[in-house]
């Protein structure tokens, strides 16, 4: 779970066009609303209680308590021209408003935007990382827009050294270049096998030009001191053999924080700052698409139901309006938006693998994703965990980020085959068990993990049968690591 708290921005009267928030995180949420003379007030509502008890109980994860930033000048530009969202009309479009945490005194920050469908008001947050490293230069994981407003509150932290680049996915590689060029005297590392699809087009062609390339466990790079890195690079999946789906960890040591991009999220009730509010509300109602995506009702029942006239400005539209705009990023095409409950219940509040990255990669290379995990809970003991998307920090362990990759454990047979690949051999189920009996050998290796998450089958669906066409064409194979 993540603590209930306040929230306040310090934004201009057009909360969304300008300004930049900062967040103090006491004992309740605090949110602005506008009344239909558009006066900003302040509606407060106590004791939120925005997780739910069950499925880490005393355990669960939190966010870490956050001090807001000075306020820097309201004249400070957000506009960012992005035009190239391919595949999708991949925005905003023209505004691109950036707010900035900080999450350990004067040591990491996060500083974050959004990632739009503007024509569907649907946003989700993507965030850049800052870690001020020992010698008061500045490491940047995952860069965003380098809007007029971001670089400033990156300046003013101190000098950009390095600009890290951990995985291949588009949305994040598109601001490396952009991001290098407003600090010329930064080094750009990459992950390996950086490519493009239909045309595999080099970094240079999105002006980056890295000095070096991360290696798992490098122990070379000038950072290595202060944080280490892990580099997941599986087999090719399919489509050719320059497409390879690649992740890197890092672990910052004194803060004891894991930085992942896209490996796990964390989705609950509490709405990112960068979110607009109309957005929010126009989602809020039930609009066209709404109506339409209502599971499987009739057209009389979605009538009885629907409310598709505007909507007040409360805290509970917003998080219903948050509530479907998060199902339609994770799912891309979810059963029920009519009454969507029941589906984000299903998935919020824990640690889980996003169900694309889930269905559409990794359950292609289970192998790799179990060594890489292993890897990772085995020699990092991290205490919370910044993603790129949805919330961060979460507060968190190597246990809890093991078990949110439960699927991949599920194949007694799989592990088995892992044994034998790291030089061991296959024992029999009935003899391992009369050996782990007596106090011998690793019974943690043959323990499944209860999955932490089981998808709606509704929900699912439509990434299931992508998922089956892609396999039954021969574009993907099934499993890659074979």
């Amino acid at each position: 779970m993540r603590a209930s708290s306040t929230v306040r921005c310090h934004e201009t009267q057009d909360s969304f066009n300008r300004g930049l928030c900062g967040r103090t995180y006491l004992s309740s949420v605090t949110v602005r609303a506008l009344s239909s003379s558009r006066v900003a007030t302040t509606k407060t509502v106590s004791n939120r209680k925005i997780a739910k008890e069950g499925n880490y109980g005393a355990n669960s994860s939190a966010r870490p308590s956050l001090k807001p930033p000075p306020n820097p000048p309201r004249s400070l530009s957000q506009f960012y021209l992005f035009l190239t969202g391919f595949p999708f009309p991949l925005g905003p479009l023209f505004q691109r408003k950036t707010c900035r945490y900080e999450i350990e005194k004067d040591t990491i920050w996060t500083f974050e935007q959004t990632q739009a469908l503007e024509n569907f008001c649907v946003y989700t947050p993507v965030r850049m990382t800052v870690i001020r490293l020992k010698s008061g230069g500045l490491w940047v994981h995952s860069p965003i827009a380098p809007t007029e407003e971001c670089v400033s509150l990156v300046r003013e932290l101190g000098e950009v050294e390095y600009i890290v680049l951990p995985t291949f996915a588009y949305e994040h590689k598109v601001f490396v270049g952009p991001f290098s060029r407003s600090f010329p005297g930064a080094k750009v590392y990459t992950n390996p096998y950086q490519w493009s699809f239909p045309l595999n087009l080099p970094s240079q062609f999105y002006g980056i030009f890295p000095s070096g390339e991360l290696q798992d466990d490098d122990l070379t790079t000038p950072w290595a001191d202060e944080i280490e890195q892990k580099l997941f690079l599986p087999p090719s999946i399919g489509v050719g053999s320059y497409v390879r789906f690649s992740e890197c960890a890092f672990f910052h040591k004194r803060s004891r924080t894991l930085l992942v991009t896209d490996a796990v999220i964390y989705v609950d009730d509490e709405i990112p700052d960068v979110v607009p509010e109309d957005a929010l509300l126009e989602l809020a109602r039930d609009n066209l698409l709404n109506r339409f995506v209502s599971g499987g009702r009739s057209s009389e029942e979605v009538k009885a139901i629907a409310r598709p006239e505007p909507v007040e400005d409360t805290l509970e539209n917003r998080i219903r309006g948050w509530r479907r705009m998060s199902l339609l990023v994770l799912y891309f095409s979810p059963s029920d938006l009519l009454t969507p409950d029941p589906s984000f219940e299903a998935i919020s509040d824990r640690l889980i693998v996003g169900p694309v990255l889930e269905t559409l990669v990794y359950s292609k290379v289970k192998v790799s994703v179990r060594r890489w995990v292993d890897s990772i809970v085995r020699d990092w003991n991290f205490n919370k965990v910044i993603p790129a998307h949805f919330a961060g920090p979460v507060k968190t362990n190597p246990a809890e980020f093991k078990r949110a990759f439960s699927f991949v454990y599920e194949d007694d047979e799989s592990q088995q085959e892992v044994s034998e690949k790291e030089g061991g051999f296959p024992i029999p189920s009935v003899l391992k068990s009369f050996v782990e009996g007596l106090g011998f050998g690793n019974s943690s290796k043959s323990k499944k993990l209860a999955r932490v998450v089981d998808f709606p089958e509704a929900d699912i669906k439509a990434l299931r049968s992508l998922n089956s066409l892609l396999l039954s064409s021969g574009l993907v194979k099934k499993d890659a690591d074979a």
